[in-house]
Formats: structure tokens, sequence, C-alpha cells
């Protein structure tokens, strides 16, 4: 019995090993990998087979690690703080994707529990495809890249719910679902104050008992220790074990300890998942392909299409622009691992038939076949679906003026935060540029402002061209879009091979790619990338060094305050906590008619608000930081900093809303 056991595992490892090899050489996410392994050793294929019972037993630890890691990525403290933001746009894209298949599901003969069943494990995108694929190709810190790694990341916390809602599916009744649901979500809150308490009173004394014996053993058998007491007490209520260890990371997330928790649990979540992923490739039933291939086919396209359109809509309508939107789109519309486990629960529960279930799997499959072509192609399929809107968008007011005359002045390519930081050191020294962005919210408070932003695509020849490339004396790539950035090099090259480039990087994995391709400077992004780069920028154009010392030294003395001076677009504020304790710019046009024209500031107690005036524009000249005794005029705009409250508040002022 020994033996068999030895030879058992020696194979699984053996093949495994060859497998994932051979993927990583091809860079095909190694989740596949895991599948193929147990189509291969799985019983439905010829050749030897594996004992399947022990490994999906041991398998489930492999998603028990996972939640408890997600847990602790997510603690109280910070779900709160996204309720307003992340949460909303997570929680339609589930909802919103989960009802639209399971009434598909449900319309096509399948009973309501299993349409349930295919619409959770529709809604699921893989975040490691996602975030590895991102990374690779130089997007995961873009606003689309970070907006769909993180929905992705929330898919897998409201997995948690279809964890409890699932088994009760199978264990009830039609006309007893509701009072078992509402007894296991009783149960679910039960856990969760068992949890909380017990972390609270228990677990952080625990691990300082633990640590303070600096025995890494120890700390790790408690780890061990802690994550499967919080899945056995689920369990025992009658949920899901996964259930329990998500909530005992959530609350171990709070504490000191998070990172090194993490760092400790890894290596057996990492070979478990993988175990996870082996058992659940032992479901697939190759023969079943010849007959359910086409129906499978069918499924990945309307999983595909689905949450492209639903996760674009609601991207959109939260008033970001169509092609970040639709980028986001086509990044969250692959499959995910977690489905999986929504799936493997449903089978366990007798909820969905092995054939629907089949179909489901290899749709799911199927999706995440495709998914790296996508997501490394999405630039290029939004910049072709779009390019007439794009056009259309640059020929309006916000595309630079074709009689305007841009010669020996700087080019920035992306207007964020690193992009208006180089602005101020670029103004002060009365230097000449002309900046590009594809958020629109900034540029149109940014023109507002009198900032000379125009709406476009940097990596765009055209773009580049109405910009004045050829007279440049000087390009800044702000963002950090390596793939746009490269392509925006590229057309440089063609036409201005002599011209100065500098450009940011997240870090320094793409910098000798970077200056092959043409760049001059290549700044890896630090927590003074925007000073570094505005250092940079001004010395390429011969600004001597003792004033460029001079400019950083003030900003260090005065604690950067034109750091502090940004437009913030939507999707930037999507990704900050405490969104509304954060200072931004805000552009307040005087119109004619206004209460305010012909008052002074001083006739306005910003100073109560914790308002700063930063400027002020008139007849399209900026006034920095304005005499308090300066009247105000028709068509005046004051560009003013604070909190979004602050703002608010200072905005009804001038227009005559309060009484002061």
């Amino acid at each position: 019995m020994l033996e068999q056991t030895l030879v058992q595992t020696l194979m699984l490892l053996g093949v495994t090993v060859f497998i994932v090899l051979l993927f990583q050489r091809l860079r095909i996410p190694p989740s596949l990998a895991y599948l193929l392994v147990g189509v291969i050793l799985g019983s439905h294929t010829a050749g030897p087979a594996l004992e399947e019972t022990h490994i999906r037993m041991i398998a489930e630890f492999g998603i028990v690690f996972l939640l408890f890691t997600i847990g602790l990525s997510f603690s109280l403290p910070q779900i709160y703080a996204l309720r307003h933001t992340i949460l909303g746009l997570g929680t339609a894209q589930v909802a919103l994707t989960t009802a639209a298949v399971t009434l598909l599901a449900w319309s096509m003969g399948l009973p309501l529990a299993a349409a349930f069943v295919v619409g959770a494990v529709f809604t699921q995108s893989s975040t490691t495809i996602i975030s590895k694929q991102l990374m690779e190709q130089g997007e995961s810190q873009t606003r689309h890249g970070r907006l769909g790694t993180t929905m992705s990341v929330f898919q897998d916390i409201t997995a948690v719910p279809f964890v409890v809602v699932i088994p009760v599916l199978g264990a009830a009744a039609a006309s007893e679902v509701a009072g078992a649901l509402g007894f296991a979500l009783l149960k679910a809150l039960a856990a969760f104050v068992i949890v909380l308490v017990s972390g609270r009173f228990i677990l952080k004394p625990l691990f300082h008992i633990v640590a303070e014996r600096r025995s890494a053993e120890l700390f790790t058998l408690t780890v061990l220790f802690v994550s499967l007491v919080a899945a056995w007490t689920t369990n025992t209520l009658g949920l899901s074990m996964a259930f329990g260890a998500f909530l005992a990371g959530m609350v171990l997330g709070e504490t000191e300890f998070r990172h090194q928790i993490e760092t400790t649990i890894r290596p057996f979540r990492d070979v478990l998942l993988g175990l996870f992923f082996i058992s659940i490739g032992m479901l697939v039933e190759p023969a079943l392909l010849p007959e359910i291939w086409q129906a499978a086919l069918l499924g990945a396209l309307a999983l595909l299409t689905i949450k492209l359109l639903i996760v674009t809509l609601i991207v959109r309508f939260s008033g970001i622009d169509m092609q970040t939107a639709f980028r986001t789109g086509i990044t969250l519309a692959v499959g995910g691992e977690f489905g999986f486990a929504l799936l493997s629960i449903g089978l366990e529960g007798n909820i969905i038939g092995t054939q629907a279930a089949q179909i489901t799997l290899t749709s799911v499959l199927f999706s995440m076949i495709a998914a790296p072509f996508l997501i490394r192609y999405n630039q290029p399929i939004a910049a072709w679906l779009f390019k007439s809107r794009g056009q259309h968008q640059l020929h309006d007011a916000i595309r630079p003026d074709a009689n305007s005359h841009y010669h020996h002045h700087v080019i920035i390519c992306g207007y964020g935060r690193t992009g208006q930081v180089i602005s101020r050191f670029l103004e002060h020294e009365a230097i000449p540029f002309a900046a590009l962005d594809m958020d629109p919210t900034i540029v149109k408070e940014a023109r507002l402002a009198g900032h000379p932003v125009f709406y476009g695509d940097a990596s765009d020849a055209v773009t580049l061209e109405s910009i004045g490339i050829d007279q440049a004396t000087l390009v800044i790539i702000g963002h950090d879009d390596r793939t746009a950035a490269l392509r925006t090099l590229q057309h440089i090259k063609n036409v201005n091979p002599n011209l100065p480039v500098v450009v940011r990087t997240h870090d320094e994995s793409g910098t000798e790619e970077l200056r092959k391709a043409g760049a001059t400077e290549v700044i890896p992004e630090t927590l003074e990338s925007g000073m570094v780069m505005a250092m940079h920028s001004l010395l390429a154009l011969n600004v001597p060094m003792w004033r460029v010392t001079q400019r950083l030294q003030e900003q260090r003395m005065h604690r950067y305050p034109m750091l502090k001076e940004l437009f913030r677009g939507n999707l930037e504020r999507l990704n900050v906590d405490d969104d509304e304790l954060v200072e931004r710019l805000h552009s307040v046009l005087i119109e004619e008619g206004s209460p305010c024209l012909g008052k002074t500031l001083s006739c306005y107690d910003f100073d109560a608000l914790e308002i700063t005036v930063t400027a002020l524009v008139r007849n399209g000249e900026r006034i920095r930081y304005p005499d308090r005794e300066t009247s105000l005029l028709n068509k005046d705009v004051l560009v003013l900093l604070g909190t979004p409250e602050a703002l608010e508040k200072a905005e009804r002022q001038l227009n005559g809303a309060l009484e002061y």
C-alpha cells in the first residue's frame, strides 16, 4: 500500500513538474498546466490514473488557504473605505453578470438552481491570468490595469457569499430554500462574530507570544493551526471551510503580522492550490468533448460577450472614458479559477448535472485559453474600435488649434500625478509645454484652469504630429503604459530621431527595452519620481544646475506644496481609500451674473474652509497665488485646492448660496 502511494505521488510530481516547466517556457498560465495534469492522470483518459478521493480531500485545503490569503488583503477598514467606489462597481458587475447568465441558462432549460451555479461560475475572473499578463506587458499600473486587477480581486471576495449560498440550494427543496438560506446567513453571522471576537482577544495576543519566541517553525505551525481551526469552525456550523479561513484572514489582516503570515502561508497555498486545479482537471471527460464542444464554445462566447458588455457599461457609467472602460471589460471578460471551486461545490451538492457541469467547465477553460491573447491585444482592439470616435473627439475644442504654432516646446504624454508635477517646474521656468491625456475629467479641469492639455492618444502618430512633435525640444512620457510608450518612441524615432525623450516606468524590468526603443532617460518610479523626472527634464533643457537644485530644495522645505496641486480623474479616486479626505485641485469659472463679480478674494473666508487659491486665470494668463485684494471679473477662473467637501462649500459661497 505504501509503495503504491509513493509511486502515485512520484508520478503526480513528475508529470506536474514537466507540464508546468513546458507551459512556463511557452508563457502559458500555470493554472492551465495543472488542469492538463489532472486530465492526463484522471480516470477519464487512457493511461495511469491516480486515486481521486484522497487528492480531492487534500486539494480542498488549497481553496481554504487561498481564501485565507484573500482575507489578509481585505481587512474590515479597507472594505468599508471602498464602499462607495470599487465596492459599487464590483457588486454591480457580479450581480448583473450572475443575473444575466442565470436567466440565459434558465431559459435554455436548466433548473433554476443549476442555472444560478452557472451564473456564479461565469461571474468569476482569473486574477492570476489578469495580473500576470498585465505585468508581463507593462500595463499593471495603467488605468485599465489597476481597475481590472482590483475588480478581479473584489470578485474573489464576492465568491464568499456564493460559497455560503450554493450548498443551501442543494440541501433544501425549492419551497424551503428561503428558510434554509436565512438560517445559513444566520450561521454565517454567528461564525463572523466568533472569529471576530476570538481574533481580537485571542489571535493577536497569541501571535505576539509566538513572535517573541523568534522561531520560524513555531510561527508556521501557528498560522496553519489558526487557519484550519477557523475552517473547522465554519464547517461545524454547516458552512464552507473556505468561509471560515476568509474570516480568519480578514481579522489577521488588521494586525502587524499580516505580511509575515502571508509569506508563511504562500508555499502551502500555491502547492495545494495547484493540487486543487489538478483535481478539477480530473473532472474533465475528453470523451464528451466531440458531443459538447459546440455548446462549450457558445458558452465561452456568451461568457466573454456578457462580461465584456456589462463591465464596459458600468465602468463607463462611473465616468471613465469609453476606451479605458472597454479595455477594462476585455481584461475582466475571462473566466476564473474560483469558478471551478464553485462548480465543484455545485457538483458535490448534486445541484448541477454532469453534462451541464462539463459544458460549463469547458466553456471557462476555452475563455481562459483565449484570455492571454485578448488581454495582450486589448489596446489595438480598443484603438481600432474607437478610432473614429477618438478622432472626432480630437477635432473638438480639446484638440490643439490648427492655427497654433508649437515650436521649442516640451510635450508631456500623460497628465496624471507625474505629468502635473513636471508641468509646475516647466511653468516656473517659463518653458512652453503641451500635454496629452486620455482621461476627459483631467483634461476638462486642467484646460479650464488654463493648462495646455489636450485629449489624445500619445501613441498615435497623427496626434503627435498635431501637437508639433517635429518642433519639440523634449518629450516626457509620464504614464506607465509600457506598450503605449514603445509605440510613442517608435513614432518619435520616425519623425524626429534626435529628440530627447524622458520616460517613466514602474520598475527596472523594462528600462533596457525602452532605451533600445529610443528613450534618452528611463526613470524607474520611486517615492520622488515626479521630482527626479522634473530635474532631468530641466537639465535637458539647459537650465542651470543651481537653479534646479534651488527649486527642488524649495519644494522639500515647504513639504512639497506643488505635489499636492493635482487634478484627480475618476479612476484615481477609485484607488484612494479615504478619497473624501484627499486634497485636489478644482477649477471654478466665474460667469456673468455671478454674485461674486467685483468682490475681492478677501471677502471670502477660504482659510476657515482650509482652501488655498493656487491660481487665477484671466484672459488666458495664469496668475499664481493671486493677491487677496484681487477683484473677480467675468470669465475669471479660480483654481482652488482643498478636500471635496471644502471645495463644494467654497463654490457655494462664490455662487452666493451661503451667508458669509
